[in-house]
């Protein structure tokens, strides 16, 4: 099991990352402010849904900045060799399906709850599925752990498109978003956790994260990527946040230190930026010139980010930063996970 990185080790950031095991390993060395948080945090810590593409490294996080816990991811599974990645860093593992009541029932009640489970894309033509998932779990779950700390994985996707001149919605927009399954699954989500939080008095937060990016996909990759190939970038949705993935990993587990009871939403990325921007800072880095088509929308799904900001500091990652990782990654032809965001989807199917 590694040791607790110091965080001269998380702050001292490279130019570029060799290959996936630099990248994991910079991605999950905790900063001197998470490990601090963690300390206040009393007892274990369990990953309900730790197998998609951020909960591996959130658990080898949390693991890294609080040894002494008992972290437990609990998954499916499906992906040969994860379970015995997450062993081999200090993670134990239970296989479950969270779909099922008794096997819910069956898991250890650690006082600390990260939610990670739910289903984005596939919603189309199985919308029964993606509400059952985002949804009917989260009842089930909030339920069963009504004694613990819940910090819940949620989505900007709960808001509805504002102007872009706004500066993105805060908290207390109302979260009536536009039309589609996946969208509005993610609403009933948050009510299911507030509903029990207020029933049960159940302290949490809910994690209305924006876009984190990874070397291997996120709205830069994808940009990256198709500038790469000489593919057309849409501008209908003009404007995004995003963050880099280990600083959405910490300000969520340290969210655990900043509970609400009820539970309550908190914005997780960087500022709003426009993906025009974007596009001609990855074409210069990458040497070759965007290929823009379209015209940006007055509105996007862009969110403020000033209360994360003043609860736990600013992401120490800024875009310039990982516009010139992204770059040099997709200009190796290193791995790609193969998930595209579709971040300029606008029509809400997915």
């Amino acid at each position: 099991m590694p040791p607790a990185t110091t965080a001269s080790t998380a702050d001292a950031l490279p130019d570029r990352f060799r290959d996936v095991d630099h990248l994991e390993d910079i991605m999950s060395a905790p900063s001197a402010a998470l490990v601090a948080d963690m300390k206040k945090i009393p007892g274990d810590i369990i990953v309900l849904g730790v197998g998609g593409k951020i909960g591996p490294t959130l658990a080898r996080l949390a693991k890294r900045a609080a040894p002494g816990k008992r972290v437990v991811g609990v998954a499916r599974f499906s992906e040969k060799g994860l379970r015995e990645r997450l062993t081999g860093w200090g993670i134990e593992c239970i296989e479950a399906d969270l779909l099922d009541r008794a096997q819910i029932d069956k898991l250890p009640k650690l006082p600390n709850v990260v939610f990670m489970a739910g289903r984005k894309f596939g919603s189309t033509g199985a919308g029964d599925l993606t509400w059952a998932m985002n949804s009917h779990v989260p009842a089930l779950v909030a339920e069963a752990y009504a004694g613990s700390r819940i910090v819940a994985y949620s989505t900007a996707c709960v808001y509805p498109y504002v102007s872009v001149t706004t500066g993105g919605a805060t908290e207390q927009t109302p979260a009536v978003p536009p039309p589609g399954i996946y969208a509005y699954s993610c609403v009933a989500r948050e009510a299911m956790f507030q509903y029990f939080s207020r029933k049960h008095g159940t302290p949490g937060r809910l994690i209305r994260l924006s876009y984190a990016i990874d070397m291997r996909y996120g709205v830069l990759f994808d940009i990256a990527s198709r500038i790469h190939a000489g593919q057309p970038i849409d501008l209908a949705m003009g404007h995004v946040n995003v963050i880099w993935q280990g600083d959405a990993n910490e300000y969520t587990l340290r969210a655990l230190a900043h509970c609400t009871t009820p539970t309550s939403p908190l914005n997780v990325s960087c500022p709003p930026t426009s993906v025009r921007a974007i596009a001609e800072a990855l074409g210069k880095r990458l040497g070759k010139a965007p290929v823009l088509n379209g015209t940006e929308a007055s509105d996007a799904w862009v969110m403020n980010v000033s209360e994360q900001n003043r609860l736990m500091g600013e992401p120490r990652v800024p875009l310039d930063r990982m516009i010139g990782w992204v770059a040099d990654w997709v200009a190796r032809g290193m791995p790609s996970l193969g998930k595209d965001t579709h971040f300029d989807t606008r029509d809400g199917t997915y």
